[in-house]
């Protein structure tokens, strides 16, 4: 979610704003509202999702790490919050395995970020 959500509904109702004026350049308003139409979609798709992200890596993450528990609070700014001290926690385990020379943990890090990043992938995703 980076940008976050609603920073960039934020900035589409700007842009709604500016280009609903009458004196607004045509071809300026209309390439405008396509892409504010095409961030909307976005904004859609990945707000969609979400929560349910979220919850998976936050799962996945504390199974790593050796951590029992849940996420009680399923709104998207707890569960970010929780996502991000499990990412510092990670973090630390990777830093601990490498210099252990851990390479079972290691990998299963890396496979997590991986799988993070494919979590995270939008239908409109070149790679």
């Amino acid at each position: 979610m980076n940008p976050p959500v609603p920073a960039v509904l934020a900035e589409l109702a700007g842009l709604a704003m500016r280009y609903a004026a009458p004196d607004a350049p045509p071809a300026e308003r209309a390439s405008n509202l396509g892409l504010a139409a095409m961030l909307l979609t976005l904004a859609a798709e990945v707000w969609d999702g979400a929560a349910a992200k979220l919850v998976e890596e936050n799962r996945a993450i504390r199974t790593l790490l050796g951590e029992p528990g849940e996420d009680p609070d399923l709104r998207i700014s707890a569960l970010k919050a929780e996502n991000d001290r499990l990412r510092e926690a990670l973090i630390a385990a990777q830093i601990e395995a490498e210099q252990a020379g851990d390479a079972a943990s290691e990998d299963a890090i890396w496979a997590e970020l991986r799988a993070a990043t494919e979590r995270r992938r939008l239908s409109v995703s070149l790679v």
